[in-house]
């Protein structure tokens, strides 16, 4: 009987203005391993086939360059574009980042992003400063950084966005992710909530499985860390923060920010780290949501 044959899918994976973390968190990646992802088929009879990643590939220069352009050529339509970092626009923008060059000139991560996510079949921002701008976009961002979704929204670009936030995402959201897209395609409008997020890892409140719920509904509240108590007085994020850092765990499952004795902090949301600093700063009370409710209601 013949063997049937493995489905390659490509993978291009560029990095903007990025700290390198988001790459890893994602080599952590502990079930199934990095290794699993990269060499073996992930997906029973499918293969990532990551072809450019400046921190793990071997080779370097102009070689992996032309490896970059020329897959998204042969591959048009039909690649996976990962996107680490933000993406700066101000000036010359090559002046802040560049990936490469192209005729003698350093061809910026703007343009990188741009000519690679309108080729791409789809388009994974990996990281809050590639989701949302996150720390690289923070005032007073003088690189002008933006995120590959405000891009994709200046250019008219209309590639498919995933956005995995996250500083830095944990691997299974990724992982998971690419999963789904290889088993199934790219997920459906109801699948990823308003801001393009996969509702999978992303549709619920960390207040709401958070195990010092309890001491919010009791009205015990910590007041320096270390004491007992809901770290609502220490400017916990959870009640608005949409992540399932409670049940999932990190470190293979090890611990969390507040099983560690943090308040969340919402590096997974828009306007992290500005719109929800100070970081140990009660919210107001007109922040809070009305816990239970629909998201469409808060």
């Amino acid at each position: 009987m013949e063997k049937s044959k493995t489905v390659e899918s490509p993978v291009i994976w560029i990095q903007c203005s990025t700290c390198t973390g988001c790459s890893v968190s994602v080599l952590n990646s502990e079930s199934p391993t990095i290794k699993n992802v990269l060499v073996d088929e992930v997906i029973p009879g499918k293969h990532v086939n990551l072809r450019f990643h400046a921190t793990v590939m071997a080779g370097a220069g102009d070689i992996v360059i032309e490896e970059m352009e020329s897959t998204s050529q042969r591959e048009k339509g039909n690649y996976i574009l990962v996107v680490e970092g933000a993406i700066p626009t101000a000036g010359n923008a090559s002046e802040y980042g560049s990936i490469g060059e192209g005729d003698g000139k350093a061809v910026s991560m703007l343009d990188r992003v741009e000519s690679l996510g309108r080729d791409a079949l789809a388009v994974v921002a990996l990281g809050t400063c590639s989701s949302f701008g996150g720390i690289a976009a923070g005032a007073p961002n003088p690189s002008g950084s933006i995120s590959v979704g405000e891009v994709f929204k200046r250019g008219n670009i209309s590639t498919p966005l995933i956005n995995i936030p996250g500083c830095a995402p944990h691997p299974d959201w990724f992982v998971g992710t690419l999963a789904s897209v290889l088993l199934f395609g790219l997920p459906n409008p109801e699948e990823l909530d308003e801001q393009k997020r996969p509702k999978a890892f992303y549709g619920k409140l960390v207040h709401e499985n958070c195990p010092r719920r309890a001491y919010f509904e009791e009205g015990k509240f910590a007041r320096v860390f270390g004491e007992p108590g809901c770290f609502n007085e220490l400017g916990c994020k959870g009640p608005v923060t949409y992540a399932d850092c409670p049940t999932r765990l990190w470190n293979g499952g090890v611990n969390w920010c507040i099983g560690s004795g943090s308040p969340c902090i919402g590096c997974v949301e828009p306007g992290f780290p500005d719109l929800l600093a100070p970081f140990y700063e009660k919210l107001t009370e007109v922040d809070l949501p009305n816990i239970g409710s629909s998201r469409e209601e808060v």
